[in-house]
């Protein structure tokens, strides 16, 4: 069976012929319950610092990120985002133990203004208190000015600094990580 596909509102249009079963547009702090299946999936659709445009002067479209949850589990996705103080209210609502936090396209300066820089992103998930964060956003292709090494390589700068470096992984392309029950990193292991 074809996948449901969530979206933030106003992006509908842009996917419903991609064969998907379904589309679920959602708004801020909306949360869509999955009781279908053992894990009782919820998606939470978190605010974020962006905009919406997929296509030139479409700004109007939704954007944001996700807190997927189930009884045992939880993560969040920022997706495209500046830092803004909203870090704080989505760790207070949700508790996400796991944050996903994007680290690149932050050069020049302007680019800040709808992307975190490493700091940025580690002061985040500091404001969120989640027990671990996952860089992502960087290293695949150039997005921006910075040299392709420096996003990681200021993120376990700042990392070490804040005394959070033990918090934070770094995952090798192809490579998953294994949380125990208990919400440890107990393996990782590369995708064959």
């Amino acid at each position: 069976a074809a996948p449901l596909m969530i979206v933030p509102h106003n992006v509908r249009d842009l996917v419903v012929d991609l064969g998907y079963r379904q589309v679920v547009e959602m708004n801020v702090w909306e949360e869509l319950k999955m009781q279908d299946g053992p894990a009782r999936l919820s998606v939470v659709h978190t605010p974020s610092r962006h905009w919406g445009a997929r296509l030139v002067r479409d700004f109007h479209r939704g954007y944001g990120g996700y807190v997927l949850r189930t009884e045992m589990h939880s993560i969040y996705h920022a997706g495209d985002t500046a830092y803004f103080d909203g870090f704080t209210e989505i760790g207070d609502r949700l508790q996400p133990e796991i944050a996903l936090m994007p680290i690149g396209a932050y050069s020049p300066e302007s680019y800040r203004n709808v992307h975190t820089s490493p700091e940025d992103a580690l002061r985040g998930f500091v404001e969120m208190r989640a027990k671990w964060m996952i860089p992502m956003h960087y290293g695949t292709f150039r997005l921006s000015r910075e040299p392709m090494e420096e996003p990681v390589e200021r993120l376990l700068s700042e990392a070490q600094r804040l005394g959070v470096h033990d918090r934070v992984l770094v995952l090798a392309e192809g490579v998953t990580q294994v949380f125990e029950e208990s919400g440890e990193a107990v393996s990782s292991r590369a995708v064959s």
